[in-house]
């Protein structure tokens, strides 16, 4: 296996176009949890993945008053980045580190809808970066983030066919993220459904070391029909909501406005693009999006920075060609419709 880069993981600010180092929270854990050691111990890498564990680091992480009492949380808030203009609560309700990680934000007032009619929105605050499962694309990195169609569990079996050859796109959450899920088009909810798996990290290492991790943890798939009445027309979009190490749960909360009357999801529910879905509880985390082939088009500066030279990603040398994310933030564009001909 290529030697992985133990010290740094960049990405691009989408905002800025800067490339800008990555905190890997929790790296020393994490590096010795998907260690070549642990993986010839397979009982030992299996309690690392279990829910047990998964809950204990949660606790310890973000449900520890003491974690509080030490770093100070005005000074947490700080050092993860978070502008407090942003919360819709008071931040000093925000008292713990689990409280900060599943906050809410203004969205409406600072994570804008594009101004696009028809197009594809970024799920969550993330890093992300696009590929493609037609090995004719530019964007093909089939294999390397998830086992298709596994990615989709043996419920969905039905509906692979749809998104063979189809385009994707993996965002990934690092802890400090507002943790809130967004509709990313709209459409009619045709399927919903669990699907059974493990609680392995989502961190840049252990996604090298796993090489197709979205697949094999515990996740919730919803199919949206957006070929219907008021939907966005990009034919049906799979959403992928993955937990990780320290992520147990993942609680379904849609909205139509704002945070109001927060409802579980069903099929046939209307989904209005950009509206809050779900919330992850604390931990990074991931969203993994799926379309029909020649459906979609991926933004530019998307796809340009994913190919940038010079940029020292932990994908890049573990998958052996450079794949660079970048930092997004929710409700902004991702890609536009691509119209079908008759």
């Amino acid at each position: 296996m290529p030697r992985i880069n133990s010290v740094r993981h960049q990405y691009i600010d989408r905002a800025s176009g800067e490339v800008a180092d990555e905190r890997l929270m929790a790296n020393r854990i994490i590096r010795t949890l998907y260690s070549p050691k642990l993986e010839n111990a397979p009982l030992l890498a299996k309690m690392a993945s279990s829910r047990k564990v998964s809950e204990v680091l949660g606790y310890l992480n973000y449900d520890n008053a003491l974690s509080s009492r030490l770093s100070g949380m005005r000074r947490f808030l700080r050092s993860c980045g978070i502008d407090s203009r942003e919360l819709l609560d008071d931040p000093k309700t925000l008292d713990t580190p689990r409280k900060v990680f599943e906050r809410k934000i203004r969205y409406w007032q600072y994570r804008p809808l594009p101004r696009a009619e028809r197009c594809v929105v970024c799920p969550v605050d993330s890093r992300v970066m696009m590929g493609s499962l037609s090995d004719t694309s530019g964007l093909f990195i089939k294999g390397k983030f998830f086992e298709f169609p596994e990615l989709l569990g043996s419920k969905g079996s039905r509906w692979t066919r749809l998104f063979d050859g189809g385009d994707f796109a993996v965002f990934r959450l690092t802890p400090e993220k507002y943790h809130y899920t967004h509709v990313p088009a709209a459409g009619v909810v045709a399927d919903f459904y669990n699907v059974n798996g493990r609680y392995h990290s989502c961190n840049p290492h252990a996604a090298v070391r796993l090489l197709t991790p979205y697949s094999k943890n515990r996740r919730v798939v919803t199919m949206i029909d957006t070929d219907c009445e008021g939907g966005d027309g990009i034919g049906f979009v799979a959403m992928i909501e993955v937990v990780a190490l320290m992520v147990g749960q993942i609680e379904q909360r849609y909205s139509e406005e704002r945070y109001d009357n927060p409802q579980p999801l069903e099929k046939a529910m209307f989904l209005r693009r950009g509206a809050p879905k779900a919330l992850f509880r604390p931990g990074s985390s991931t969203v993994v999006l799926l379309f029909q082939p020649g459906r979609v088009r991926f933004a530019r500066d998307l796809v340009r920075n994913q190919h940038k030279d010079g940029v020292r990603s932990r994908y890049s040398v573990g998958f052996g060609q450079p794949v660079v994310e970048t930092d997004v933030k929710v409700r902004s564009l991702l890609a536009y419709a691509v119209e079908v001909q008759p």
